[in-house]
């Protein structure tokens, strides 16, 4: 007796989603050029040629593994509620769960480094390029109006340039922590100095978005 359709369905997908989190995993370690396929499929519990079969190719898997690390952002961004707080404390919120995101996720930060050196020519080419970062903007658009509602905002602040701001700011000492660390002979990774980095950087984008208040 065959497999029941859903059994196999499941079993497709489980299988499926065990190598794209492989191919994450050895793209983070090694880079697309260093990345091997028997390495993923070993991760997987999987065969090479069922690398290839899901997922085309090489090329396919990295790519795969960049939409999946930016949904993932994506989604966790969407989920935050931030119509629930006041403008000055839902920006504050904001920066900080990007920061940390990037913090607790280095896969993002080394896979978006190694896209970049490839001049995102992997990226350009996901069909899902319009849906990974559109949602955000829309949630800064809703926050930055509810901030000049209340008087409590700059008017006209670009909701891109300020994702671009808050990005910059937690992306640059995650990307570039071992040279700044090296060079500044202080350990960017630790709990005290990230704070102080991530208050100091809650300070500037206030600075940036926020009216000052009077006296």
């Amino acid at each position: 007796m065959s497999e029941p359709p859903v059994r196999k369905r499941r079993d497709r997908e489980a299988t499926r989603a065990r190598i794209l989190k492989a191919g994450i995993g050895e793209f983070a370690r090694h880079g697309f050029a260093g990345a091997r396929g028997e390495r993923i499929a070993q991760r997987a519990r999987s065969s090479e040629r069922m690398v290839y079969y899901y997922f085309g190719s090489k090329e396919g898997l990295f790519r795969a593994a960049l939409e999946s690390v930016y949904a993932a952002l994506r989604d966790a961004e969407g989920a935050l509620e931030l119509d629930a707080l006041g403008p000055r404390d839902g920006l504050e919120a904001f920066c900080r769960f990007v920061w940390r995101h990037y913090c607790e996720h280095p896969e993002f930060i080394s896979l978006v480094n190694t896209e970049n050196l490839h001049q995102a020519r992997h990226l350009r080419k996901s069909q899902h390029l319009g849906e990974l970062v559109s949602p955000v903007i829309g949630m800064l658009s809703g926050l930055l109006r509810r901030g000049e509602r209340d008087g409590v905002f700059r008017c006209g602040i670009d909701p891109v340039d300020l994702y671009l701001s808050v990005a910059s700011l937690g992306y640059f000492v995650l990307s570039n922590q071992h040279t700044l660390s090296a060079v500044l002979g202080r350990d960017l990774r630790s709990p005290q100095v990230l704070e102080r980095h991530w208050r100091t950087s809650v300070q500037i984008v206030s600075r940036y978005v926020c009216i000052a208040p009077e006296g």
